[in-house]
């Protein structure tokens, strides 16, 4: 069974910096990429960043360029989300998802997994 375990979340004050972290089982980040979505209270989902060892690529939204940065780690099986500057507008509940191989099949089809999310909250 494939499993997307995000953890790393909690509660910041603005300005502060969260990691949060992807384990994957089930699945490997040679043949998939994983990508970081997230919801805040009465908003839709939102994407937010993906990365795909296998293509060498990394995608950010315009919502997450500049201050969230994406790595991952091959040997864990781990994708991380550094999140910095974190402001108020920040608070969701983030989410990792899989998808084969291409970052960009998360723009035109849902990803064929997801994570059970971890909460943000950043305090003004």
């Amino acid at each position: 069974d494939v499993q997307l375990q995000a953890s790393g979340g909690g509660l910041v004050q603005a300005g502060g910096s969260l990691r949060l972290s992807c384990a994957a089982s089930g699945l490997t980040l040679d043949d998939y990429a994983i990508g970081w979505f997230r919801q805040a209270p009465g908003k839709e989902r939102e994407r937010l960043s993906c990365i795909s060892d296998s293509e060498g690529e990394k995608y950010f939204e315009d919502s997450a360029k500049g201050r969230f940065t994406i790595s991952s780690d091959g040997a864990k099986n781990t994708v991380y989300l550094q999140m910095n500057s974190l402001e108020p507008e920040d608070t969701a509940v983030y989410y990792c998802v899989a998808v084969r191989i291409l970052c960009l099949r998360l723009y035109s089809a849902p990803p064929d997994y997801w994570g059970r999310g971890t909460l943000v909250t950043v305090s003004s």
